[in-house]
């Protein structure tokens, strides 16, 4: 062993807890003290409904957890408004000409959209003004925002 690189050890030191509890053990400090022991700890005593918050460690956690209830409702919130069929058709940025033939028509939302395609790609290709480059451009935007498109939309039709 070197000498003069070890601290000094004390065989007697003694631990004072907050509780009132003292006991000798040896250690490299004189006097320690100490929050909780064996004597007024829950796991040991059988409060496990006592809870020791150090530092406000519980009311961290719960604000953490509190955070992340409103990220997640944030999020779902989010979602259900980007996919919602009130939604204008201008969000679908098709253009101006397109736009104007599908509010010509009387369709003015996305649910309007989605419920003439549920008979078919003919259905919007007989609103004038609709041909088949805004068809293909119409669904693969209702595509891209998360909506789901009618079996009738999928087959192709010429």
């Amino acid at each position: 062993m070197k000498k003069d690189i070890h601290p000094e050890f004390y065989p007697d030191a003694k631990i004072t807890c907050a509780c009132g509890n003292t006991w000798t053990t040896g250690s490299t400090k004189k006097e320690i003290r100490t929050e909780v022991c064996s004597n007024c700890h829950p796991f040991f005593t059988g409060e496990q409904a006592r809870l020791i918050d150090m530092e406000g460690q519980v009311d961290r956690f719960y604000k953490k957890l509190q955070a992340r209830e409103e990220y997640v409702e944030e999020e779902k919130r989010k979602k259900e408004e980007k996919t919602s069929p009130d939604r204008s058709v201008e969000d679908l940025e098709l253009g101006t000409r397109a736009n104007s033939a599908l509010a010509e028509a009387g369709i003015e939302n996305i649910g309007q959209i989605i419920e003439k395609l549920k008979d078919g790609e003919v259905a919007l290709l007989e609103v004038p003004g609709i041909g088949r480059k805004t068809l293909i451009d119409i669904k693969k935007n209702l595509r891209k925002f998360g909506y789901k498109l009618p079996k009738a939309a999928e087959e192709i039709s010429v």
